[in-house]
């Protein structure tokens, strides 16, 4: 589990396609202290350390994702160079700053508008397209987690639905650089997801 608070932000250094394709991702974070095996959500998906190691200065982890991670989140659209949002997994008596992230993206929804709302170094309002049938897991002052920043709903609207950002999560998330048009891994507020499947039981 997670809570949708980054902590560092990666860079892919390299991609290894084959039946499952594994990434190395160059990071900040103090790799001596993640194990084999550790999960670690990069961009919004949970995957698991495979290995693990230290280029100069700089550490880096590899991890090995599936298709259906690929064909379901943006990782398949990924290159070297690709700058990647990172949370460790939660441990007991952690903080818990966001709000309950699985790591489980149900898909991809598209920035819609960015619009500066708190003036000159402000807040900036973002609308997004919901991915495909999803519209109905978002709620007003509801969560949902984007690149595996967790955010609170601002507006819903048919199928789009608007979050602010401030300058903290502009500046230390990848967010900040997202335009009109971007793709972004979604993961749905967990409440919802298994209230949903009950209103269809």
């Amino acid at each position: 589990m997670f809570t949708g608070i980054i902590s560092d932000i990666g860079t892919v250094r390299k991609i290894e396609p084959g039946t499952d394709t594994r990434m190395e991702i160059e990071t900040d974070l103090d790799v001596a202290d993640i194990d084999i095996g550790a999960s670690i959500a990069c961009s919004g998906p949970c995957l698991t350390v495979v290995a693990k190691g230290r280029d100069g200065s700089k550490g880096w982890f590899a991890v090995d994702v599936s298709a259906e991670t690929l064909a379901r989140t943006t990782l398949g659209f990924w290159t070297a160079g690709h700058r990647v949002n990172l949370e460790r997994a939660m441990r007991l008596g952690d903080e818990l700053g966001g709000h309950m992230v699985s790591g489980h993206v149900d898909g991809i929804a598209t920035v819609g508008a960015c619009v500066p709302v708190g003036g000159r170094d402000g807040s900036v309002r973002f609308t997004f397209q919901a991915p495909p049938g999803l519209s109905k897991l978002v709620a007003e002052k509801g969560s949902v987690a984007l690149d595996g920043v967790a955010l609170t709903v601002n507006h819903v609207e048919d199928d789009t639905f608007s979050v602010n950002l401030i300058p903290h999560t502009l500046e230390n998330t990848t967010l900040g650089a997202c335009v009109e048009g971007a793709d972004v891994n979604f993961e749905a507020d967990i409440i919802a997801r298994y209230l949903n499947r009950l209103a269809l039981a």
